[in-house]
C-alpha cells in the first residue's frame, strides 16, 4: 500500500503469497498501480500520493478485513468512488470501527447498516485533520486514520486505550512520513511525499507461534525459527510461554525495515496454568488461539481476560475453539469475555472443524499432535488466507 502512493519504486522481499496479499495487490492493480511479481519479491511503481486512478469495477476484498479496512483510509483522500465488496464471512465483521472516523475527516461513506458492513462506497476528497480517540485497540483502525491523515490539512491524531501493533506506524516514518508517538496517542502530518523503499519483509510471528506451541507440547522437540519479527507490539504469545514455562531463548538479535528481528529457540517443556490480562491481550491478539491450545496440556488453569475481539475475527474464535477443544475432551469454559480453560494434559484425535477460520485451523492441527489417536481436519483451504504452506512445514518438521 505504501510503494503504492510513494514516488517511485519500491521493492518489497520475502514476500507472503497468501490469499490476503494477493487481494491487495489486485486491488492496487486495479487502481492502476504498476505491481510486478518476481519469485519472491514483489516491485511496485509507486505514483504517488495523487497518482491512483478509479477503478473499473468493485474492489473484491475477498475475505481480507486486514486489505479492507486499510484501504479505506487511503481511498478516503482519492477524488473518486469506489465500492469494496467482501465474500459472505468478511461482509459480517464490523467496518463501523474504521468508516466512522473516515466520515469525520469528510470522506462520504455508504453501506449496510451506517456504513457498518461490506458492500461499502467511498468518496473520498480532501479530507480535515482530527484527533480521534477509539474505543478500541485495533492497529486497522489506527492504520486507516493514519493513512487518511496523509491526505489530510494539517495533523491527524488517533490515541487507543492501549497501544496495538505499531508496524504502520515504523513503515511510515521509513518512507518518509512525519509521525510522532506519545504514549497511546500516533500523530501523522498530512501532505507528506513518501519515497520509495527496498524493504525486507522478517518472518510473521503470528507464523510462528504455531511451531512455539507445538515445539513446547510435543515431548522431544527442539527447533529454532529464523529471522522472526520481534516487535513489542507483537511478541506477546512469547512473553506468555515464558510465564507457563516454556524453554524459549531469542539470539541472532538485528534490525530489519524498521522492526526488531532475531531466532528463536524453543524447547518441550511442562507448562503450567497462568492469567493473561491487559496489555498482553491486544499483543497477542491473533496468536491466542494457539495459547489456547498451550492452556489445554498445562497443568492447572490459564484465564484469558477481556478476549472479546477474538469474537469478531474470520469466525467467533471464541467459540469455535471452545467447541473443537471441548470435544477433543478439554475443558474450556467462558464467563462473559473470559476464557477458562483447565489443563487436562493430552486430549484425544477426533474430526475437528475449521469453521472457515485460518487460525482455529492451524491451532487445532498442533493441537492434533500430542493427542492421542488420529486428528483429522476438513475444510483446510481457510489457510490459504495466512500461511498457504502450512501444513507442509508442519509436515517438513514431524518426518
Amino acid at each position: 500500500m505504501l510503494g503504492s502512493i510513494a514516488d517511485g519504486t519500491t521493492t518489497i522481499k520475502n514476500i507472503l503469497h497468501s490469499d490476503d496479499t494477493e487481494t491487495t495487490i489486485a486491488a492496487f492493480r486495479a487502481l492502476g498501480i504498476d505491481i510486478k511479481e518476481e519469485l519472491e519479491n514483489i516491485v511496485i511503481t509507486g505514483k504517488g500520493l495523487s497518482g491512483l486512478s478509479a477503478p473499473a469495477s468493485e474492489l473484491f476484498m475477498r475475505n481480507s478485513g486486514t486489505s479492507m479496512r486499510i484501504l479505506m483510509g487511503i481511498l478516503a483522500g482519492q477524488p473518486f468512488k469506489t465500492t469494496l465488496t467482501a465474500d459472505e464471512g468478511l461482509s459480517k465483521r464490523p467496518m463501523g470501527r474504521v468508516t466512522e472516523p473516515l466520515s469525520l475527516m469528510g470522506a462520504k461513506i455508504e453501506g449496510q447498516d451506517n456504513a457498518n458492513f461490506a458492500p461499502i462506497t467511498i468518496q473520498g476528497g480532501q479530507l480535515k485533520a482530527i484527533d480521534y480517540v477509539s474505543k478500541i485497540a485495533s492497529a486497522q483502525v489506527k492504520s486507516a486514520i493514519l493513512l487518511a491523515g496523509l491526505y489530510a490539512d494539517g495533523t491527524t491524531s488517533v490515541t487507543e486505550p492501549s497501544k496495538s501493533r505499531d508496524h504502520t506506524e515504523r513503515m511510515l516514518q521509513a518512507f518518509g512520513a512525519k509521525v510522532t508517538v506519545s504514549g497511546l496517542k500516533v500523530s501523522i502530518e498530512g501532505g507528506a511525499r513518501l519515497n520509495p523503499q527496498e524493504i525486507t519483509i522478517p518472518g510473521d510471528i503470528s507464523s510462528a507461534a504455531f511451531f512455539m506451541v507445538g515445539a513446547s507440547i510435543v515431548k522431544g522437540s527442539k527447533i529454532t525459527l529464523k529471522s522472526v519479527g520481534l516487535n513489542p507490539t507483537r511478541s506477546g504469545v512469547i512473553d506468555i510461554l515464558k510465564r507457563m514455562g516454556a524453554k524459549i531463548t531469542i539470539e541472532n538479535r538485528k534490525e530489519v525495515a524498521f522492526e526488531p528481528v532475531g531466532d528463536i529457540n524453543v524447547e518441550s517443556s511442562q507448562l503450567r496454568g497462568i492469567t493473561i490480562t491487559g496489555e498482553l491481550v491486544p499483543r497477542s491478539i491473533d496468536e491466542l488461539p494457539v495459547v489456547m491450545i498451550a492452556a489445554a496440556y498445562a497443568e492447572g488453569v490459564t484465564i484469558i481476560k477481556g478476549a472479546k475481539e477474538l469474537r469478531v475475527k474470520e469466525t467467533d474464535r471464541i467459540k469455535s475453539m471452545m467447541t473443537n477443544l471441548n470435544e477433543m475432551g478439554g475443558k474450556i469454559g467462558v464467563k462473559g469475555d473470559d476464557i477458562i480453560i483447565e489443563g487436562m494434559g493430552p486430549l484425544k484425535g477426533i474430526a475437528i472443524q475449521s469453521f472457515g477460520d485460518h487460525r482455529t485451523a492451524m491451532s487445532m492441527l498442533i493441537a492434533g499432535l500430542a493427542a492421542h489417536g488420529e486428528t483429522s481436519l476438513e475444510d483446510t483451504n481457510c489457510i490459504n488466507k495466512s500461511y498457504p504452506h502450512f501444513i507442509a512445514d508442519l509436515e517438513s518438521l514431524l518426518k
